[in-house]
């Protein structure tokens, strides 16, 4: 259930009103529910109850020191990409050894600091990366436990920014490469080969392409066995999606258990019922509809062919919309005011590209508020200062109570880091 409702005309977080929260922190504001957070990671959970599972949250979706203590004190390892990511799991209080580090890119450093770190995994995703990790593990003394990203080569029908399992992406060991990949990787001595991963893409709104990734992975997880490598976990990645106004995604614990279900007969069948642990990477489905985008609007401006909105919040601050085109529901937090019409929602940066929303039918007023919803994943991530904009406040509302998780940044703040010459 979302906690995100109109109540007596007024649109609340849990038990806060947002003209409330808008009043005390200002505008933009990220606003987040503590509840539909722990009750999307719950769905997770309690899916893979009583089975050797862990639900690595995957962080770039939203890194937030409070999210992250919030799901680490739940049980969650996290899927990182990034040597400050990893600190981040650490400065939360987050379990280290739950941490699966992923990424096209891994530097000798990253690689020191994750195995300082004793991380339960990485996954590699090419040749290079191998040995690279290799000889970094054996000057340290050290095994690093690695996984091979694999890529399927199954079409996850999304949008082509955010596919991540084609022959022609970035990502992965090609599928008719991997078991050539897996001997290299078994050779080299100071990795301990452990995993298989993959990850096809985000925003799924089918569980069909996830499970047609899984059946190739079962097949070449038998082919390494037959062949004397053993794998011990088998991580399915993420991608599940959120509904955006296009179509709700198919239920979090329906998708589980028809993969619990695969899992169970290849297990029976070729295993004599050998347990494998299996991993899950979600990002989306976990944040983002627990966070809106709280904004008010400065001007409306009547153009000859559009008329616009112009709101506080910008694409700085939220860049799915002018980097995927991406549809968000935008709403009034009051409603019944002034008499609706149709608007491009944008904001002031200096880019055409600086929009929100386009031809929306609204009824608001210079001075009102709009609410942009699901906008927990991928908005504060990939803000940017770009205008020397500060990024927007960052607030948790845990029923009646709301808690600064960030502060908003000031002009000062941004130039800070920066000197003068002369």
């Amino acid at each position: 259930m979302s906690q995100f409702e109109y109540q007596n005309g007024v649109m609340h977080a849990e038990g806060v009103a947002l003209t409330a929260i808008a009043e005390q922190y200002g505008t933009p504001a990220y606003v987040y529910s503590k509840k539909t957070l722990l009750d999307n990671f719950d769905s997770y959970a309690n899916a893979a109850a009583g089975r050797d599972a862990l639900v690595c949250y995957a962080m770039k979706a939203n890194s937030n020191l409070a999210i992250l203590k919030l799901l680490a004190d739940r049980g969650a390892g996290f899927d990182i990409v990034s040597g400050g990511e990893l600190l981040r799991v650490v400065a939360a209080g987050g379990d280290a050894k739950k941490v699966i580090f992923s990424g096209v890119g891994k530097s000798v450093d990253e690689m020191r600091l994750a195995l300082s770190h004793d991380i339960l995994c990485f996954n590699v995703e090419s040749i290079p990366e191998l040995h690279r990790l290799n000889d970094v593990a054996a000057g340290m003394g050290k095994k690093a436990r690695v996984s091979l990203r694999v890529n399927p080569n199954v079409d996850a029908k999304t949008h082509p920014y955010i596919a991540t399992g084609l022959k022609a992406n970035k990502f992965g060991v090609a599928f008719s490469d991997a078991l050539d990949t897996y001997h290299v990787a078994s050779k080299l001595p100071a990795l301990d080969v452990v995993g298989i991963d993959c990850h096809i893409g985000s925003q799924l709104l089918d569980d069909a392409p996830l499970l047609e990734a899984l059946d190739k992975l079962i097949e070449l997880i038998d082919t390494l066995h037959a062949e004397g490598i053993h794998l011990h976990h088998l991580d399915i990645g993420g991608g599940l999606g959120i509904d955006y106004g296009d179509g709700a995604p198919v239920p979090v614990g329906d998708y589980l258990g028809r993969l619990f279900k695969r899992i169970d007969a290849w297990r029976a069948a070729k295993h004599g019922g050998q347990p494998v642990k299996v991993i899950f990477e979600p990002g989306r489905s976990i944040v983002g509809n627990a966070g809106v985008l709280l904004t008010r609007v400065e001007f409306i401006k009547h153009g000859e062919e559009k008329n616009f909105c112009i709101v506080d919040a910008a694409m700085n601050d939220m860049a799915r919309p002018a980097m995927y085109q991406a549809w968000m529901d935008m709403q009034p937090v009051v409603q019944g005011g002034a008499e609706s019409a149709m608007f491009d929602v944008v904001g002031p940066i200096c880019e055409s590209g600086d929009w929100l929303a386009r031809d929306r039918e609204l009824a608001v007023a210079p001075g009102d508020l709009l609410v942009m919803k699901t906008a927990g994943a991928y908005g504060m991530t990939m803000a940017s200062n770009y205008n020397t904009r500060g990024r927007a406040v960052e607030l948790v509302v845990d029923g009646a109570q709301v808690h600064v998780v960030r502060q908003r940044e000031n002009p000062a703040d941004l130039f800070a880091l920066e000197s003068t010459i002369k």
